[in-house]
């Protein structure tokens, strides 16, 4: 038998693979070059001749501390004067006393990107629809509508609305372009309409001008509609009211609950829903610029009250909800009716504060477009004109955009109290609030925490992808040396606090002078309280004692369900809450600065249990759209504070109107401290 011609075959293989792979590396040079490669522009971007008459195009992060609005500061039919000083404004009243009331000039927004948070001014030119089979984040605006230098001179470049029509379902991405220009010679756009093919719209006097793609296009077996818009006027030819009435940014909702805030819905949706299987897609649109509304500074009432309700995991989701865990009839639309639910509560209770202490968003992929989930979250809120404050749960970033991208959009909310935060430290919306005296000398009398509690710490991707958590995160070092440095700069007061009654207020201020005798007083920093979501480990701990009594502070229910704390802890209780001392006096009796810890995360867990002079509290679950359990009401906790800060209660209002647990837990008629070892 001859030998076998391995050299032969060798050379066979060499011949076929050699063009296969020069063919496929051409390839891949060609999808680099035209596809991928975007090339790096230079200092020349900063500004360019042609476009906008030399605009400047800034190259800084305009959203990085949020969106700063022209301020409406409530409504100027509430204030009141001071009896017996017609004269005077509550200090709270004017705008240079509020920390983000700046003047933004709207002239330096930038034209050619988009950004529906920015309050633009300018005007519309032009709208177009494209499609492509590759996905905007990987190729850019590869597929944007075709242009030349003049056009875009004349009319602005072209912008993306970054939001995909076909993101539910669609053989290719979907995106509106729009033009958007400042010069006082092109027609600027008043109207949207969707209509059908084979139809038009009226007047037919009017100079509508038809989108060329249908907006369901790439939508299998749905009958096209096309986008129109109405170019009217020039700037130059327009009025103060007819300018307020120009549209001024285009976006996209996902469900069928209330767009962005300023924003409304173009009718009929682009895609219907159909319950269950898909959520509908409609084009909103803002007219003119408007202003956030933005609440007054934190301040107590002039007898010293100050009431809080915590709304404690909402789970929310693109759709309106579903009804989980509860025997109320009928119940469907689960978001909606929790909405409904805590207008009526907000309605009762009048808090000077909401605070939405995590899991707004139901994530488990269901909110997997986060703005449209927080357009709805607030409005129970925003719509009394009541300010709020939030922090992030376990489940808000499990879909869509990250905790920076939900902070920026959560400022740019009617009433919003939330900040950033450090970046450089763990978690995101680590930040402070002060609830400062109504008299003029604007006396911290309250400090209140807000802590990102994370997410997850570990867990394991299955072979889909899927990210499935086994672990809880915990509250870290640097966040704990960072709130030590916070509590640090929190400066003593005279203690009870006493209203400055020596300038201008008249009778209005009673004296508390004659009622308090000096025994009674201290220098001490002013009560505090702390809101994360996911508890700690203490608070499955073993509760201190009323010396009164002899029975153990633990005032509510805790044992319908096992523990939600982290596994791993840095050691917040004892390195922060107990280090933080409100007074460094050796006579302080070493009590701490927090009072109170406000937690969520545990649905069906509502107790208050004081360990080691801390008060460790759940918010118990208000929400039809987050677990519960049959016969367990669904409930929001209520902290009273008055005495100008000194007195702090609890209680919680279940869905029936019940009152629960009404319990003293700082001040006259608390618990006595443990005494200091």
């Amino acid at each position: 038998m001859a030998a076998f011609p391995f050299s032969r075959i060798g050379r066979s293989m060499r011949g076929i693979l050699l063009p296969t792979a020069a063919v496929i590396g051409f390839s891949c040079l060609l999808t680099y070059f035209f596809v991928l490669y975007q090339p790096t522009v230079g200092p020349g971007i900063a500004q360019r001749l042609g476009w906008q008459a030399w605009d400047a195009v800034a190259t800084v992060d305009y959203f990085d501390n949020g969106p700063s609005t022209p301020t409406v500061i409530g409504d100027p039919e509430e204030a009141q004067p001071i009896p017996g000083n017609e004269d005077e404004t509550d200090w709270w009243e004017t705008s240079s006393n509020q920390p983000w009331d700046t003047t933004d000039d709207i002239e330096s927004y930038p034209l050619d990107v988009w950004a529906p948070l920015l309050p633009h001014d300018t005007g519309l030119s032009e709208i177009a629809i494209t499609r492509c089979m590759m996905s905007p984040s990987l190729v850019g605006d590869l597929c944007a509508p075709t242009t030349t230098v003049e056009q875009d001179a004349i009319k602005g470049n072209w912008v993306r609305v970054d939001r995909d029509l076909n993101r539910q379902a669609g053989l290719w991405t979907l995106n509106i372009y729009y033009r958007r220009t400042r010069r006082l010679d092109i027609p600027l756009i008043t109207d949207l309409r969707l209509l059908p093919a084979n139809e038009i719209p009226e007047p037919l006097t009017d100079p509508w001008v038809k989108v060329d793609h249908s907006i369901r296009d790439g939508i299998m077996r749905a009958e096209p509609m096309y986008l129109w818009y109405l170019p009217g006027k020039t700037m130059n030819e327009m009025n103060a009211e007819e300018k307020a009435n120009l549209i001024t940014e285009v976006d996209v909702l996902f469900g069928e609950d209330r767009p962005w805030y300023g924003f409304e819905k173009v009718e009929p949706p682009v895609t219907p829903e159909k319950e269950g299987r898909l959520e509908s897609v409609y084009v909103t649109y803002r007219r003119g610029v408007q202003s956030v509304p933005r609440a007054h500074p934190l301040h107590f009432s002039r007898d010293g009250k100050f009431k809080i309700l915590q709304v404690a995991d909402l789970h929310f989701s693109v759709s309106r909800g579903v009804c989980r865990d509860t025997d109320v009839d009928s119940c469907v639309n689960s978001d909606n009716l929790t909405n409904t639910l805590l207008g009526h509560v907000l309605d009762e209770e009048k808090p000077d504060l909401v605070v939405f202490s995590g899991d707004q968003l139901n994530g488990q992929g269901t909110s997997w477009d986060p703005k449209s989930v927080l357009a709805k979250f607030a409005v129970a809120a925003t719509d009394r004109k009541i300010p709020w404050a939030a922090i992030f749960g376990n489940h808000d970033e499990e879909n869509g955009d990250v905790k920076q991208e939900q902070v920026r959009m959560m400022k740019a909310l009617p009433y919003s109290m939330v900040q950033r935060g450090p970046k450089d430290i763990h978690g995101v919306g680590n930040y402070v609030l002060n609830v400062k005296s109504a008299d003029a000398s604007m006396t911290s009398l309250l400090t209140l925490y807000f802590l990102d509690s994370g997410s997850y710490s570990s867990g394991y991707l299955d072979w889909l992808g899927y990210f499935f958590p086994t672990e809880y995160d915990w509250i870290h070092e640097d966040q704990i040396n960072w709130f030590l440095q916070e509590s640090s700069k929190i400066q003593p007061i005279e203690r009870p606090f006493t209203p400055d009654t020596g300038k201008d207020f008249g009778s209005i201020w009673t004296r508390q002078a004659d009622q308090i005798t000096p025994t009674t007083r201290k220098l001490a920093k002013p009560n505090a309280m702390m809101f994360f979501h996911i508890p700690l480990q203490e608070s499955y701990g073993t509760a201190d004692r009323d010396t009164r009594t002899g029975q153990l502070l633990d005032i509510g229910l805790h044992d319908l369900e096992g523990s939600g704390a982290a596994k791993k802890s840095d050691g917040m209780f004892d390195k922060g809450l107990k280090t933080a001392l409100e007074s460094g006096h050796v006579t302080g009796g070493g009590i701490p600065e927090v009072k109170v810890v406000a937690n969520g995360h545990c649905h069906v867990t509502e107790d208050c249990k004081r360990v080691k002079d801390v008060w460790l509290c759940f918010g118990g679950g208000g929400s039809y759209s987050g677990y519960g359990q049959i016969g367990f009401d669904r409930r929001f906790r209520i902290y009273e504070i008055s005495d100008y800060g000194e007195t702090i209660r609890t209680y919680k209002r279940t869905e029936n109107d019940e009152i629960l647990n009404s319990y003293i837990l700082a001040g006259p008629g608390a618990p006595l401290f443990n005494p200091r070892s």
